[in-house]
């Protein structure tokens, strides 16, 4: 160009080349990059409606068609002829275009310029620098990977670094790829014309194609960290993903190695540790494939990743394939390494746990106190193995409902993994959680405590946006909730949805969990304008995200129900948990204890609107489920019975009432001692269904006793003690004991002067009372003084 611009002092000249430099010396240059979204659309909706015959063309996948070309005009241009001449549709050439792309990329209208199709204009630069080599095979490596941010470690294996970098800098010069210091890009299109072999053309023969896609693999492996859960590797993990999906994306499961197996089950394992589940089975479905396919159904790598597999259908919800799964492997290990072996005893754990979460905690639990045992036996107790199937213990000690068991094993796991593993490793945070999660329903306080001192830490360890780091935040605001810091929980899950929509993504499982925390939370502040909207919005993603048949799904759908009770929704309410319960017996089956709930959940909305004859067998079937699952003397087998004694109360069937609330109070009883505020609510409750019943003089002994008790325990000045004395009084009215009644009517309301003052509306309905028996005026009845 140089002689000619000499002689031309006058003017604009534009000079186009596939070079992107040397021009400093001759010219400014000017990066042309490829089109917008909205400008390729236009383009190619221009050249498929220029026809006059074809003013009403068919666009469907047009806006897709352009993504595939990378919006390059040249690309848009050639697949637009051809649609028209063809008569197709951009949805057809789509689909012809996954089937054979080196034909299609070759392929132009009639009278078209051969020379300008993406396949010869590719195949003409790369004939300008066969002088390089090593710059074609470097480009057909580049193929497999991710377009953007290539680390230049993926390369470096391919030659010696100044040949590297020579090739590199050779195909940066033509624009067949962007470099920077520490990564390259390759556009999409020039990937697909590389991955396509093609026998005619000496840069795609199908040899060389394959040569690649192994030398890519070798160097995705080189370039993998050594462990997937040390925090100081994770973003080195995480500029590699993108290339190993793109490897698994654009690849056939037919030509994996062992090798590429291996890559792909170490991905997978990243993933599955970031708890990115839903995104490593398919790369640990393809691992377990391939090691079998080259290595033996009963190779170490193989039940490796059969075994990181089965942990992934566990942890998406998909728990029968994790249960068969981890049944047999077991089976294998079992035949492999032995029944007593370190590593059979970690499956028969995952095989438990498996069956813990389906509900089946009656085999669960004996089975990792078996597996326990013979691991502190074989290991001893404070090694990592058996620390982790005591945490495994604990969690089924603790949906069991037996938190003092739970709590114990969590502190003593605790206490361990701080001494042995350190503050600060994952897995000493990890039972930190779970300790305080198991404060929650006992002791809120502490448990918001625990919450908040390991938030700190794990901010500081892990970082603010690490999904561990964001459960404890929805597990703060859901601690929150228990203790009615409303207002707290409603901005801990603002806060958490915020970053996990930016870290995750608006339709991952995990921010669904946090946009459904603030539903309830709004729900339960009362705010239902912005709850059941908000709700609703979670199903319907939970359905189109992760199917009907997801857990997540099954309690978003419970969630919305829950809100419907709380906004007085009654109709909306029952027809939503009975969907719920449908549901939930489809997926889990009829024995599930989720299923148990979801028939609970269903009773309270019957009950609600005021359907007691449908509540009560309801009502009934979760009692005899709560006593198979928890056992007859457990917390909340007796918190159903106590609700079912009410409900039959209510609807009058005061014989079957009268029974339950005697159990109760005698599991109560039992349970806690005489001298607890449990046991003698349960008491008051039996006196109260007495009373109800049209047996005053039954009850009168039991509100007696329930006065001493009360006193003894709150004071004589507390409410529930004078309550208790207003109940008694009460009773002897019933009873006819009209002197009785008036003295203990006077004693009560000496006492609510003293402690209400004389102008307290529940002084004022005592001395109502009072002067009602007294022949004064009418009598005012309430449960309370």
């Amino acid at each position: 160009m140089q002689p000619l611009l000499a002689h031309a002092d006058k003017g604009r000249i534009l000079i186009t080349s596939r070079r992107a430099s040397g021009w400093h010396d001759t010219a400014e240059p000017i990066h042309l990059d490829t089109l917008t979204p909205d400008e390729a659309h236009t383009l190619l909706t221009r050249i498929l409606t220029g026809d006059a015959t074809r003013a009403a063309a068919d666009l469907d996948g047009a806006a897709e068609l352009c993504a595939e070309v990378g919006y390059l005009p040249l690309a848009i241009e050639q697949v637009g002829a051809y649609i028209v001449q063809t008569g197709i549709t951009p949805r057809a050439y789509l689909r012809l275009l996954a089937e054979d792309p080196a034909y299609m990329y070759r392929k132009a209208k009639e009278g078209y310029d051969s020379e300008r199709t993406i396949a010869r204009i590719w195949a003409i630069t790369l004939d300008r620098l066969t002088d390089t080599p090593l710059a074609g095979h470097l480009l057909r490596v580049l193929a497999w990977y991710a377009p953007d941010a290539i680390p230049r470690t993926l390369v470096g294996p391919l030659g010696s670094e100044p040949a590297v970098v020579d090739a590199v800098g050779r195909l940066a010069a033509y624009s067949m790829i962007s470099a920077t210091e520490d990564s390259l890009d390759v556009h999409r299109l020039v990937q697909a014309v590389t991955r396509a072999s093609d026998p005619d053309d000496p840069h795609r023969r199908p040899h060389d194609i394959v040569r690649a896609r192994e030398a890519a693999v070798t160097c995705l492996n080189a370039a993998l960290p050594t462990a997937v859960d040390a925090p100081d590797r994770f973003s080195a993990w995480r500029r590699l993903i993108p290339h190993i999906d793109a490897l698994a994306q654009h690849s056939s499961p037919d030509t994996d190695t062992a090798l590429t197996a291996y890559v792909f089950c170490r991905a997978g394992a990243f993933l599955q540790h970031q708890s990115l589940n839903p995104l490593a089975t398919p790369h640990l479905e393809r691992a377990g494939r391939g090691f079998t396919r080259h290595l033996g159904a009963r190779h170490p790598n193989t039940l490796t990743a059969r075994h990181h597999l089965a942990r992934a259908y566990q942890d998406t919800g998909d728990l029968s394939r994790a249960i068969q799964l981890h049944r047999h492997l077991l089976h294998d290990y079992e035949q492999v390494r032995g029944p007593g072996h370190a590593e059979t005893l970690i499956l028969r754990r995952s095989l438990a746990h498996a069956l813990a979460q389906a509900g089946d905690l009656g085999s669960a639990i004996p089975m990792l106190e078996r597996v326990l045992d013979a691991q502190e036996s074989l290991l001893e107790a404070d090694h990592p193995d058996a620390l982790t199937t005591r945490h495994t213990l604990a969690d089924a000690y603790g949906r069991i409902g037996d938190l003092r068991k739970a709590i114990t094993q969590y502190e003593r796991v605790l206490a361990v993994s701080e001494e042995v593993l350190g503050s600060d490793h994952p897995d000493t945070l990890a039972t930190r959680a779970n300790l305080a999660g198991a404060h929650v329903s006992t002791d809120p306080d502490k448990s918001i405590e625990l919450f908040e001192r390991l938030l700190n830490d794990q901010e500081r360890v892990l970082g603010p946006d690490h999904p561990g780091t964001l459960t404890t935040l929805s597990s703060l605001s859901r601690a929150c909730m228990t203790k009615g810091q409303l207002q707290r929980a409603i901005a801990l899950c603002e806060r958490s949805l915020r970053a996990r929509e930016k870290s995750l993504g608006p339709g991952h499982p995990d921010t669904l969990l946090s946009r459904s925390s603030l539903g309830l939370a709004l729900s339960m502040a009362g705010d239902t304008a912005q709850a059941l909207p908000l709700l609703q919005q979670v199903l319907d993603d939970c359905l189109e995200c992760l199917g009907a048949d997801h857990p997540d799904t099954l309690t978003a759908r419970s969630k919305l129900a829950e809100g419907h009770v709380r906004a007085g929704n009654a109709a909306h309410a029952v027809r939503t948990h009975l969907h719920c319960l449908r549901e939930t017996e489809r997926v889990l089956g009829t024995d599930h204890p989720d299923t148990a709930t979801a028939r609970h959940n269903l009773a309270v909305a019957y009950t609600m609107a005021g359907n007691t004859v449908r509540a009560v067998p309801l009502y009934e079937q979760t009692l005899t489920d709560r006593i198979r699952i928890l056992g007859a003397d457990h917390p909340q087998t007796n918190s159903v019975r106590v609700t079912l004694a009410k409900t039959h109360a209510s609807a009058r069937n005061h014989q079957r009432a009268l029974l339950l609330f005697e159990q109760a109070w005698r599991e109560a009883e039992r349970l806690l001692g005489t001298e607890d505020p449990g046991t003698l609510s349960r008491l008051r409750d039996l006196a109260t269904a007495h009373l109800q019943a049209g047996q005053p003089t039954r009850s009168i002994p039991l509100y007696e006793q329930a006065l001493k008790v009360s006193a003894r325990l709150l004071g004589d000045d507390h409410p529930d003690t004078l309550g208790a004395l207003n109940n008694l009084a009460d009773a002897h009215a019933r009873a006819g004991d009209r002197c009785r009644a008036i003295e203990s009517y006077e004693r009560l309301l000496t006492d609510c002067r003293r402690v209400f003052g004389t102008d307290d509306q529940r002084t004022d309905l005592v001395a109502a009372n009072l002067a009602a028996l007294r022949g004064q005026g009418p009598t005012r009845t309430d449960d309370r003084p």
